[in-house]
C-alpha cells in the first residue's frame, strides 16, 4: 500500500518547528497568522519550541494575552492565555503522567514544566558525575536523549547547530523557571552557584553532605540565593559542628538575618554539636529569624542536652516556630533540668512557645518522668493542636501526668494525640479517656494502637464515642470478639461525634460481623 503524502499543513508545522528551534530570533510574520492557524501551530510545537515562540512575541501581539502577575523573563512579560496554558499542560502530563494529579489548581504549567525538567537534568549529571571515569566540568555535561527528544524535534537533536546538549544551556535558559531543587553531594560543587545563577531558589534539598569542601560550596548556593530562600532540608548528611556554624552564617547579611526562611530541617543525618559550646550563628539562627515557622531534627542523631540547648533557646526567644519535630531521638530527661515553677504561670518570665502548633516526639526514648517533665512544659505551649508520643514507654504513669494537665486545662487547644505504643494498659487509658469528657472541646484524633488494651477498654472507647473523640485508631490492641461486637452495637447505633474509627488489625473479627 502506497504510504500517503504528508499535508501542507503537515510540512508547515514541522518547518515552523525547525524554525523555532534554530533561530533565536522567529520570523516575525509568524506572529501575522490568523488566531485559528497560529493556535493550531502552538498546539504541535515541542517544548523549546514553544518556549521561543513566548520568549519573541511582539509587543503589539501581547493584546491577545493576559499578562503573567509575578515574572519578567529576559525582560519580557511572559505571555499566557488558555492556549498556551493548555499546551503547556499537554506537554507536562506527556512527559510526566504520574504526576499531573498531584499538581494544585490554579498551577502555572511553564514554571512547573521547566522545574521539573531542570530537576531531570540534574539527576541525570549526578549520574554522570558519580561514575570513576568522570573528570569534566559539571556544565559539560551532555544532556541525554532521552530528556532531550521531549523538548526538541529529533532532526534538530541530530543538527550539528543543535545547541541544547549541555547542561549549562538548560539551567541558563530555564534557571529563571527554577523554584525547588534536589542535590546530590557531588553537584556540590563551584560550578553549581554559576549554573543557579539566575534561578530564583525557594526550596532547596540537600543529601549526602558529608564534607567541608561540600559545606564550602554550598555556602556559597546558599549565600547566592537567601533572599528567595524559604526552606533548606539536609536528608542522609553528615553535619559537623563547623559545617552547621558555616550554613546558618550564610543565611545572614552584616549581622542581620535578611532570610525569609520559614523551614529548616535535618532528617536522617548526623549532627555533631557541643551543647556547652554551640556555635554562635546557630544559635542566633534560632534566635533571630522570626520568619521560621517548621523546624525538623528527624534521626538526627540528637541527645539530651542538644535537645535541651534547642528547646531552650527556642523559649528564650519567645520564637514564632509552628511545629517543631524531634522525633526518632534518644532525648530521654531532655526536660529534667528546667526550673518548672520559675517558669511556667510566671508572666514575667517571658518564656513560651505561644505559636506552636505541632509537637512531634515520637520514638524518643521518653520514659514516665519525661512524660511528667512534658506536661509542665504543655503550658507554655497554649496554642498547641497537635502532639505525638508514639513510641515512647511512657506507661501508665506517663498517661497520667497527661491526665493532671488536661485537668488543670479544661480549654486545651490540643486536637490531634498519638499514644501509639506507649506501653499503655486498659487501666490508664480508661482513666485518660474518662478525664478527656471534660474537655471543653473534644479531640478531633486519638490513637492508642499497638497497646495491649483487652477487651476492658471496649466501653470506655464507645463512651468516648458520644462526648470526646472525632477520630480514634484502636488498631492491633487486642480488643478481641467481645469488645469488638460492643464497638459494633454501638455504632449501629449512631454516634454524633465520631467520624471515623481505625480497626485495621481486625479484618477476620470485622468479616464475621458483617455475616
Amino acid at each position: 500500500m502506497t504510504k500517503a503524502s504528508p499535508s501542507l499543513a503537515f510540512l508547515c508545522i514541522q518547518s515552523l518547528k525547525l524554525q523555532l528551534l534554530q533561530s533565536e530570533d522567529p520570523i516575525p510574520d509568524l506572529y501575522e497568522l490568523p488566531s485559528e492557524l497560529l493556535d493550531g501551530v502552538v498546539a504541535h510545537l515541542p517544548a523549546l519550541a514553544l518556549q521561543n515562540f513566548q520568549s519573541h512575541m511582539p509587543f503589539h501581539c501581547w493584546g491577545d494575552y493576559e499578562s503573567g502577575d509575578d515574572c519578567l523573563i529576559n525582560g519580557r512579560k511572559r505571555a499566557r492565555n488558555d492556549v498556551l496554558g493548555s499546551s503547556w499542560k499537554v506537554l507536562f502530563k506527556l512527559r510526566w503522567p504520574e504526576f499531573i494529579d498531584h499538581v494544585e489548581s490554579p498551577a502555572d504549567w511553564q514554571q512547573l514544566y521547566w522545574e521539573k525538567h531542570l530537576q531531570n537534568c540534574a539527576d541525570e549529571a549526578a549520574e554522570v558525575a558519580l561514575r570513576p571515569t568522570f573528570s569534566g566540568r559539571i556544565c559539560s555535561i551532555n544532556v541525554s536523549d532521552n530528556i532531550l527528544r521531549f523538548i526538541c524535534h529529533e532532526e534538530h537533536v541530530s543538527c550539528q547547530k543543535c545547541v541544547c546538549k549541555k547542561l549549562s544551556f538548560h539551567f541558563k535558559t530555564f534557571g529563571p523557571y527554577l523554584r525547588c531543587l534536589r542535590l546530590l553531594n557531588v553537584l556540590c560543587v563551584a560550578e553549581t552557584s554559576e549554573l543557579l545563577r539566575t534561578s530564583k531558589l525557594q526550596h532547596l534539598v540537600l543529601r549526602w553532605i558529608r564534607s567541608e569542601k561540600h559545606v564550602e560550596h554550598l555556602c556559597k548556593l546558599l549565600i547566592q540565593s537567601r533572599d528567595t530562600l524559604t526552606s533548606l532540608e539536609f536528608i542522609h548528611c553528615k553535619l559537623s559542628s563547623n559545617s552547621i556554624s558555616a550554613i546558618c552564617a550564610s543565611l545572614h547579611e552584616n549581622g542581620i538575618y535578611t532570610t525569609g526562611m520559614q523551614r529548616f530541617c535535618i532528617k536522617t543525618s548526623s549532627i555533631e554539636l557541643d551543647p556547652l559550646a554551640a556555635p554562635p550563628a546557630f544559635v542566633s539562627f534560632l534566635m533571630s529569624v522570626r520568619t521560621l515557622h517548621s523546624l525538623h531534627f528527624c534521626d538526627s542523631n540528637l541527645d539530651r542536652h542538644i535537645t535541651r540547648m534547642v528547646f531552650s533557646t527556642l523559649l528564650d526567644s519567645s520564637s514564632n516556630l509552628s511545629s517543631l519535630d524531634l522525633s526518632e531521638n534518644n532525648i530521654s530527661g531532655w526536660l529534667s533540668t528546667f526550673c518548672w515553677r520559675s517558669v511556667v504561670g510566671s508572666p514575667s518570665s517571658g518564656k513560651s512557645l505561644r505559636s506552636l502548633c505541632k509537637l512531634n516526639l515520637r520514638g524518643n526514648e521518653l520514659n514516665k518522668y519525661d512524660a511528667e517533665n512534658l506536661a509542665h512544659a504543655l503550658f507554655l505551649m497554649p496554642g498547641l493542636e497537635s502532639l505525638n508520643l508514639s513510641g515512647n514507654p511512657i506507661k501508665d504513669s506517663g498517661i497520667r501526668s497527661l491526665i493532671s494537665y488536661f485537668k488543670k486545662n479544661l480549654n486545651s487547644c490540643l486536637a490531634d494525640l498519638d499514644l501509639e505504643n506507649c506501653e499503655l494498659s486498659s487501666c490508664g487509658v480508661i482513666e485518660f479517656l474518662d478525664t478527656l469528657s471534660m474537655l471543653e472541646k473534644p479531640l478531633k484524633f486519638l490513637s492508642v494502637a499497638d497497646n495491649a488494651l483487652g477487651s476492658e477498654v471496649a466501653e470506655a472507647i464507645v463512651n468516648a464515642f458520644t462526648f470526646s473523640v472525632e477520630s480514634i485508631n484502636i488498631s492491633g490492641i487486642g480488643l478481641g470478639p467481645l469488645g469488638f461486637l460492643a464497638l459494633g452495637r454501638k455504632l449501629e447505633k449512631g454516634s454524633k461525634k465520631l467520624l471515623s474509627i481505625n480497626i485495621s488489625c481486625y479484618p477476620a473479627i470485622a468479616k464475621t460481623a458483617e455475616d
